[in-house]
C-alpha cells in the first residue's frame, strides 16, 4: 500500500493507494508529523510513502517516513517523472503542478491536456500529446482576488464566492462579486479557447477547491478531477518503484 502526502498552503491531503486505485482519503489542517503519524497509528500495511509540499521541505516527516517505510521519496525536481519536462526553471516549478499532470496525462495518454488548479493561486499547466510538460501560466485564484479588493482599498469590504451573480452588478457587494467571479470566468474561457486556437483536440482538466464553481460556470466543457495531484503522485511514486528499484 502507497502513502501519498500533498502539503498544501492551507491543509494537507493524504491518500492511501492499493493496486494504483485510491481507497482512503484524509485532510487535515494539523502539523503534518502529527497527522501522519495518525494515519499510521491506523494501518501496518503501508510499504511505500512520497511528499510533496509547496511549503517548506519537511524534514522531520520525510525523516519519519523513512523509518516506517521500505521506499520514501520527497517529490523535488531530482525525481524521475513519467513526462518528459520542458520547463526552463525546474527547481521553481511547484510540484504539485507537475503531479497533477502526471495524473492527468496517465488517464489520458496521447492527448494534448491543459490541467488547471483553482486554489490559492489558479495554475494553468499544459501538457503535449508526445508526454511533454511545456509549461503554463500562474493567476491569483479566486479567494486572492477578493482579498486583494479588500486589503488594498479602505473600504471596499471581503466577500467570498456566491452562486448569485449577475454580468451587472446593482450594489457595491454585488460589483464586488461579479467583478471577480466575472473576471475570473472570462480569464479562464479566454485561456482555453487561445490554446485550443494554437493546439487541437485538447482536454480540459479541472482540480482544486474552487474547481466545482469554474466547471459549471465556464463555457468551456471540462473534466473535472478533484484527487488528479494525488493520483499523479503516486504514479511518479510507481515509476520510480519501477525503474530505480
Amino acid at each position: 500500500m502507497n502513502l501519498i502526502i500533498d502539503i498544501g498552503n492551507t491543509q494537507i491531503k493524504a491518500a492511501l493507494f492499493e493496486n494504483h486505485q485510491l481507497v482512503k482519503l484524509f485532510t487535515s489542517s494539523k502539523p503534518e508529523i502529527d497527522f501522519i503519524k495518525e494515519i499510521f497509528s491506523r494501518t501496518d500495511k503501508i510499504q511505500n510513502a512520497i511528499v510533496s509540499s509547496v511549503r517548506k521541505s519537511p524534514e522531520e516527516l520525510v525523516s519519519f517516513l523513512k523509518q516506517q517505510c521500505g521506499k520514501a521519496i520527497f517529490f523535488n525536481s531530482e525525481i524521475a517523472i513519467p513526462l518528459e519536462n520542458l520547463y526552463e526553471s525546474k527547481s521553481t516549478l511547484g510540484y504539485d503542478r507537475l503531479a497533477a499532470c502526471v495524473g492527468a496525462y496517465g488517464n489520458h495518454p496521447n492527448q494534448n491536456l491543459l490541467v488547471i488548479d483553482a486554489g490559492t493561486a489558479i495554475t494553468f499547466d499544459f501538457v503535449n500529446d508526445k508526454a511533454q510538460y511545456i509549461g503554463g501560466c500562474i493567476s491569483p485564484g479566486l479567494k486572492m482576488r477578493f482579498r486583494a479588493l479588500h486589503e488594498f482599498t479602505q473600504k471596499l469590504p471581503e466577500l467570498s464566492q456566491n452562486d448569485d451573480f449577475h454580468l451587472i452588478g446593482k450594489n457595491t457587494n454585488d460589483a464586488i462579486v461579479s467583478g471577480v467571479q466575472n473576471g475570473l470566468l472570462f480569464e479562464v474561457d479566454a485561456y482555453i479557447n487561445n490554446l485550443k486556437n494554437a493546439h487541437r483536440n485538447i482536454e480540459v482538466i479541472f482540480t482544486g477547491g474552487d474547481a466545482p464553481f469554474l466547471v459549471k460556470s465556464i463555457n468551456n466543457n471540462a473534466i473535472l478531477a478533484p484527487e488528479i495531484v494525488l493520483e499523479g503522485l503516486n504514479k511518479i511514486l510507481e515509476f520510480n518503484l519501477l525503474n530505480h528499484s
